[in-house]
């Protein structure tokens, strides 16, 4: 492998191509028509125009993926995170036209990518996965399993994809209709895939993921557990490693079913695997495997001193993990917080515009991932995150304190962002001195504020 295609934009596509100088690797970036100017496009050794700026006609087109690693002569496509990333297409098409896919095989992505499939293993595996369903493609077929759960409230899902889209709370037999209807849409618009299920929903309910990683050798790892709690409707905004204050059997439990299910599912790079912690039971269900790196993949990296990224270089090259479980250790913590282009006084609209002045944090504990630079145009055509702000300290208090001072130094101008928010988040002494769960942020923290405006 000499010389990758980085079939992304954004924060993403600027760390992959550092990740590739970091390897003595070139990169190609793969830009649309919005962003031959950008930061990813100026680092890389060279870049290539694959469409317009709509991302159903650039980054979401695997042919135009394919087409742009043949002509720059790439051997390998790293894609990121979102678009094209979990599309076992895109996996099958680099196989086809023999090039490495910096992820899982396609035939792998099927299982893993699938919730279904996956959870199916997971079960036989013996890894808690709630009171689930099969996959539903009509509300006849909802209504008979709902009736036969007997439990709520419930969880309509959508099969494929993730990220909160097709999700749909349903309290009781009446929302129902409601729910099924609205998943399905929402899932067939996001995914192009119907399909829903319905499993147990935890009232209070701690979102921890695993970070795994595994190579073509049969070897698999466990890089410890993130805490993304701080959800606004499934979305996150703060991320934490370690995960705070569950039991040391529970933490055990979780990596030891991340490790399990991966090697059941035969998988290969970086990836995770996901669950839901009963806050109040202290009891936990599988929810999915993605498929790809995280979004919050650095407080891994800030906890463990492991580069996820170019540990994801190393398996495609066929390298064997250049680290044993035993050799992990996590020192200390880390909290990102995901700066948006959003406006939440607005319910959160995003709002795209020029950045006329750019001053990211800096010091000793700080780290930003970014693609923005003083002048830059975010575009309205993308997911409106436009940096990541990650601390790291020897205690939670101290990585969360760090936190605030670089949100504090942040000057952002031109475009209305998530900072505000996330500064008053972090000043609420029940988020630093308690768990969370993930309806925290909208049933009590923006409660008060509705409250105190009344």
């Amino acid at each position: 492998m000499r010389r990758v295609l980085v079939a992304n934009r954004g924060e993403i596509a600027v760390r992959v191509v550092r990740a590739c100088f970091d390897e003595g690797l070139e990169s190609v970036a793969a830009v649309s028509t919005a962003d031959v100017d950008s930061l990813a496009a100026r680092m890389a050794d060279n870049c290539v125009v694959i469409g317009p700026a709509p991302a159903a006609d650039s980054y979401l087109s695997v042919g135009r993926i394919i087409a742009a690693a043949r002509h720059a002569d790439c051997d390998a496509v790293h894609p990121g995170y979102g678009f094209l990333s979990e599309r076992p297409e895109l996996a099958d098409a680099c196989a086809e036209y023999g090039l490495t896919f910096i992820g899982p095989p396609g035939d792998v992505m099927r299982r893993s990518g699938d919730k279904l499939r996956a959870r199916e293993v997971a079960e036989k595996l013996g890894i808690p996965t709630g009171r689930g369903t099969p996959g539903l493609a009509s509300l006849a077929e909802a209504l008979v399993a709902a009736e036969r759960l007997d439990a709520y409230p419930l969880l309509m899902k959508a099969s494929a994809g993730g990220g909160g889209r097709g999700m749909t709370i349903v309290r009781g037999p009446e929302d129902l209709r409601r729910a099924f209807e609205r998943s399905r849409i929402e899932a067939e618009r996001a995914f192009g895939d119907g399909t829903l299920y319905l499993e147990r929903y935890i009232e209070k309910a701690r979102h921890v993921e695993v970070q795994i990683v595994a190579d073509t050798h049969g070897n698999v790892c466990h890089l410890g557990e993130r805490d993304c709690s701080a959800q606004r409707r499934y979305q996150k905004l703060i991320e934490e490693a370690p995960a705070v204050g569950l039991p040391g059997d529970v933490v055990q439990r979780l990596r030891d079913a991340a490790v399990s299910l991966a090697a059941g599912l035969e998988y290969v790079g970086a990836g995770t695997v996901e669950f839901l912690v009963d806050a109040e039971r202290g009891d936990f269900i599988f929810l999915e495997l993605n498929a790809r790196v995280q979004v919050e993949h650095p407080v891994t990296e800030q906890v463990t001193g492991i580069d996820v990224v170019r540990t994801q270089l190393k398996v495609a090259a066929g390298e064997p993990l250049p680290f044993a479980q035993s050799d992990v250790r996590l020192d200390g913590h880390s909290v990102e917080c995901r700066i948006n282009a959003e406006d939440p006084e607005r319910d959160f609209l995003p709002t795209p515009g020029v950045v006329t002045t750019w001053v990211p944090p800096q010091g000793a504990g700080i780290r930003v991932d970014t693609f923005v630079q003083p002048g830059a145009r975010v575009e309205p055509y993308y997911d409106s995150m436009i940096a990541k702000v990650i601390t790291h300290g020897a205690t939670r208090g101290e990585a969360l304190q760090l936190m605030r001072r670089a949100l504090a130094r942040f000057r952002i101008e031109g475009i209305h962002t998530t900072v505000g928010l996330q500064q008053a988040i972090l000043a609420d002494e029940r988020f630093a001195s308690e768990p969370i769960h993930t309806r925290w942020l909208e049933e009590v923290f923006l409660a008060d504020d509705i409250t105190e405006g009344s």
